[in-house]
């Protein structure tokens, strides 16, 4: 190990807990992964790691897949979307997310007629152009990140103004059930 990749590990283990590490990891997996994996990425003691992955699942933060005999967690994907949407909506007036949405819709158009396709599927598709430079190939590459990016952000971004309301008169709900109880 190298001396800064060390130092590295050293602020990592001395700026958060092991449990707060292994909720770091547990919270940035794509796939499923056992608890010697999630161990080893947070710098954790297999027992502490097994026992943080025990309190996510039963917090409804993780999900627990056996594959074969061997336990893996990933996290729960429909919890993650709906508190991002739940996010959008509390952090974001309607105004704000439809002008969010209007600037994705532009920048996707000015995409689409830039390179005179549909989907970035199809911009990925011109990549094996032969006549392209690399600088147009890494150009329309970064492109196509964005692109996809946009794409989940507008669903998202959709989700929230289609339950915006349905939001409101829950949060209002609380409020009137929180002042009665007080009164």
């Amino acid at each position: 190990m190298t001396e800064s990749s060390r130092d590295g590990v050293q602020s990592w283990t001395e700026s958060m807990s092991a449990r707060d590490r292994i909720r770091a990891v547990a919270e940035s997996l794509r796939e499923p992964r056992s608890v010697n994996w999630i161990s080893e990425q947070a710098d954790a003691a297999w027992s502490t790691t097994n026992e943080e992955l025990q309190d996510l699942v039963d917090q409804g933060q993780l999900r627990r897949v056996e594959a074969g005999e061997t336990t893996r967690y990933q996290p729960d994907y429909t919890r993650l979307l709906f508190e991002e949407i739940r996010t959008l909506i509390e952090e974001n007036t309607r105004e704000e997310l439809r002008s969010e949405l209007a600037a994705i819709t532009e920048e996707i158009e000015e995409w689409q007629a830039t390179y005179d396709v549909e989907t970035w599927e199809e911009l990925e598709q011109s990549l094996a152009d032969g006549d392209l430079t690399s600088a147009e190939l890494r150009d329309r590459r970064d492109v196509i990140a964005f692109w996809r990016e946009n794409e989940e952000d507008r669903r998202l971004i959709k989700h929230a103004l289609e339950l915006y309301s349905d939001v409101e008169a829950a949060r209002e709900q609380m409020i009137d059930v929180a002042d009665r109880a007080t009164s």
